[in-house]
């Protein structure tokens, strides 16, 4: 269906007078601000909590394991009982949760909390791209994918400069911030519809189904995909770069966060377009082309010797984001039918908290354990990994272009 819930939007294509649509984008921006917000805290957190490069990294591990598990089940219940007695609650513990976090110095409290909060994050941009797709069809569905794509973007590109700037008050400041969440929940429960989404599949059956659907070569690379551009983002962007640029450089929170908001931006930029980039090549193009992006990323970091430099390379994971991400999500939504949708976009979610999990201790962990410095390690393995994706993903391209 297409509908047009909260007001007029005036013939265009994106519906700026609906309040449903602002609240599906904030969902899709609070989903994503979990790690970005605190990204460039990172180096502060290992003297706060006493710990180390690798334990650091469980802030980010702890923050993403349980979508691994339990987004599937979730993207069933938003099926079977409708996607906003799913959201609201959701939107609810990734405040509370996130919020306690400023209130302890302890390791083991701190880790248990991002795990709770882990679980609210768990489908908030996912069920914001099945909304996408109950509310919206056709060229407004795929516009209306790239610019929550865009947005998230933005808030990726915001949110570290805003986590550096509250961490000069304090550490633990940004977050406190995840409360906002809360509004965000309430908004919820008074504008989205309370059947959009609601089925009366079976689990046997709906399980069933979603198995038969997971095993088509298709769903298989485009999940396979999702795992491997999170992999690479949040390991060697998001834990590794800022600690590299604090223990090479010198760099403080609030610089930090300055450099990667550089690739948020990026993405934003490249996925408000991707409604273009859509009509002239098509999504698997668009994946191959992601990766080479991000590539090229990682043999520039490696090979520079100022944060000018790292800079720019960052401009390349943001258009790999923002090329690769939207099409696999436009891909997965159109895959199935509307009452598997959100059970097909929880698969694609646990990969990508898997990306994000192995990701974020894979680095850190090789850095430390096997090189004599981090830096080194580090800058080691983005050549080894820029080297590998950009040669994969130009002989894709290649190939789907033949």
């Amino acid at each position: 269906m297409d509908e047009n819930p909260g007001g007029d939007t005036g013939g265009s294509e994106i519906p700026w007078y609906s309040v449903v649509f602002y609240v599906i984008i904030s969902s899709s921006l609070i989903g994503v601000m979990g790690v970005s917000l605190i990204s460039p805290l990172l180096p502060e957190l290992r003297e706060v909590f006493g710990v180390s490069d690798a334990a650091v990294g469980l802030f980010i591990t702890a923050y993403s394991i349980p979508g691994i598990f339990l987004t599937p089940f979730i993207g069933y219940a938003a099926d079977r009982i409708g996607r906003k007695w799913v959201l609201v609650p959701l939107l609810f513990t990734f405040g509370i949760a996130g919020a306690g976090i400023a209130f302890t110095t302890s390791l083991p409290v701190a880790l248990g909390l991002r795990f709770l909060q882990g679980i609210g994050a768990t489908a908030l941009v996912m069920l914001a791209v099945t909304l996408i797709g109950d509310i919206y069809d056709g060229n407004r569905r795929d516009t209306l994918i790239g610019i929550n794509g865009s947005m998230i973007g933005v808030g990726a590109a915001f949110y570290p400069l805003l986590g550096g700037v509250l961490a000069t008050v304090r550490w633990s400041v940004p977050f406190l911030f995840f409360g906002v969440s809360i509004p965000v929940g309430i908004l919820a429960v008074v504008t989205l519809d309370n059947s959009t989404g609601a089925s009366d599949v079976q689990l046997s059956t709906y399980i069933t189904r979603i198995y038969a659907v997971i095993q088509l070569p298709e769903a298989l690379a485009l999940f396979a995909a999702m795992f491997l551009a999170v992999f690479i983002y949040y390991g060697a962007v998001v834990t590794a770069l800022p600690l590299l640029l604090s223990d090479e450089f010198g760099l403080t929170s609030s610089a930090i966060g300055l450099i990667l908001a550089i690739a948020a931006l990026a993405n934003a930029v490249t996925s408000s377009l991707y409604g273009r980039f859509s009509r002239r090549w098509t999504a698997p193009e668009l994946i191959s082309l992601g990766f080479v992006a991000f590539g090229s990323g990682l043999l520039i970091i490696w090979r520079s010797s100022t944060t000018a430099v790292i800079a720019i390379a960052l401009l390349g994971f943001g258009i790999g984001i923002g090329l690769a991400l939207p099409s696999i999500d436009m891909k997965v939504v159109t895959l199935v039918s509307d009452d598997l949708r959100a059970g097909m976009m929880g698969v694609r979610t646990s990969m990508l908290r898997l990306g994000q999990t192995i990701g974020a201790v894979g680095f850190t962990f090789v850095a430390d354990a096997f090189f004599v410095s981090t830096v080194e390690g580090y800058r080691t393995l983005m050549l080894g990994t820029g080297i590998l994706v950009t040669a994969t993903g130009g002989l894709l391209y290649l190939s789907f272009r033949n």
